[in-house]
Formats: C-alpha cells, sequence, structure tokens
C-alpha cells in the first residue's frame, strides 16, 4: 500500500496543506504559476506552509523508503550519460522539458513552456530529443536516463500516446511531436535508454525541482 503523502501549496486558488493528490490538484490545475511540493509527513508539510516556496524548490522532500542494502542492488548511475524530465502545471497544462549532464546536472537542452501539454508528452520529447542530440554529435555510447516508464515505451513503439485534446492554442506541440515521430521512424539509435531509480538515488537531475 503506497504511503500517504501530504501537499502544500503556496500559489493556488487556495493555499496551505493538503492530504491528497486530488485535493492539492484542485487548487494548481490550469492555474497560473503555481507552486506547490510533496511531502512524507504532516508536521514536514505544515512547517513548510509557513516557509517559503523558495526554501523548498528543487530539495528533496520524500523520505528514504530503501536501507542501504536495498539501494546497493541498484548499484549507482552512470556518471557519463544525460539526463532528462519535465514539469507541468496542471493536466493538461502549461508545460517545459530539459536534458541535463548527469554528474554535474549542467543543462544542455531546455524547450517551451507549450500550452495544454502533460508531464509525459514532455518526458517522451525530451528523450527524442536527446537521442538526436546525441547522434548528431556521434554520441550513441552515451546513456539516457528518464524517470518515466511511459515516455520509455512510447520511445520503443515509436509513437506519443498521448490523448491530449489538441486545437489551435496548441498545435505547435502536436507538430512537435510529430517531429519527434517522424525523427523515430526515420532514425535508428544506439543509445542506451536507463531508468532512474528515484528510490535509490534521489531525483533525477534534469529535475524541476517543482514537485
Amino acid at each position: 500500500m503506497p504511503k500517504k503523502k501530504f501537499y502544500v501549496v503556496w500559489k493556488g486558488r487556495k493555499t496551505g496543506v493538503f492530504t491528497s493528490w486530488n485535493a492539492c490538484k484542485r487548487q494548481i490545475d490550469g492555474f497560473e504559476g503555481a507552486q506547490y511540493k510533496s511531502f512524507a509527513n504532516l508536521d514536514e508539510a505544515e512547517i513548510a506552509s509557513s516557509k517559503k516556496y523558495e526554501d523548498y524548490k528543487g530539495k528533496n522532500t520524500k523520505k528514504p523508503t530503501l536501507t542501504d542494502a536495498q539501494k546497493a542492488k541498484y548499484g549507482s548511475p552512470i556518471i557519463e550519460s544525460i539526463a532528462v524530465d519535465a514539469a507541468c502545471s496542471g493536466n493538461p497544462g502549461k508545460m517545459e522539458y530539459r536534458g541535463v549532464l548527469t554528474h554535474n546536472k549542467k543543462e544542455i537542452f531546455r524547450k517551451g513552456p507549450f500550452k495544454k501539454g502533460t508531464n509525459n508528452v514532455g518526458e517522451f520529447l525530451a528523450l527524442v530529443h536527446g537521442i538526436a542530440l546525441l547522434k548528431s554529435k556521434n554520441k550513441e555510447d552515451i546513456p539516457i536516463y528518464s524517470d518515466s516508464k511511459i515516455a520509455m515505451s512510447w520511445i520503443r513503439q515509436k509513437k506519443c500516446k498521448t490523448n491530449i485534446y489538441f486545437d489551435a492554442s496548441n498545435k505547435d506541440l502536436l507538430e512537435l511531436i510529430r517531429r519527434a515521430e517522424k525523427w523515430l521512424k526515420e532514425n535508428t539509435f544506439k543509445n542506451p535508454i536507463l531508468k532512474w531509480e528515484t528510490k535509490a538515488w534521489g531525483e533525477i537531475p534534469a529535475d524541476f525541482g517543482r514537485k
């Protein structure tokens, strides 16, 4: 049974501590510039709600869920690699994605924001962007990390299987998805696409720090 989380909303329709994701989501979904984060227990959430969002932005507020012995089973991430991630305010909502060097978190590409996107779409586009970038530099031995199993499966299928409704407001996003799918169908790549093990290693280096 998944552990209960608590959510602090600093900027949204209503602010404060919320005891479920659905309650939190109602406050931030579609809200411009929403600021929120999840916490492992109520005490930490209440303390955080009395402070500033900037005090917690980008920091890991989740308690370790694995013992050292369990973490050891995952080994360590490959340092010479890149990591990708996406952030989305709402579902759908304003979405952006980026890629960084795993060892020092140096940003190597960033796109967005796009209107009416989703996190999974952003993760998919980030992976394709990373794959194409490495191929153009003849670095097809460099692994790419993602924490999205869904996006990784879409890469294997060479298809972004989103249910987003597209209209004039997000047609640029649809065009980018089509270009990414076309690239996957017309190109081959050798870069290993690896799952970032968040439980063992913490947040992925490309994380936007908005959870």
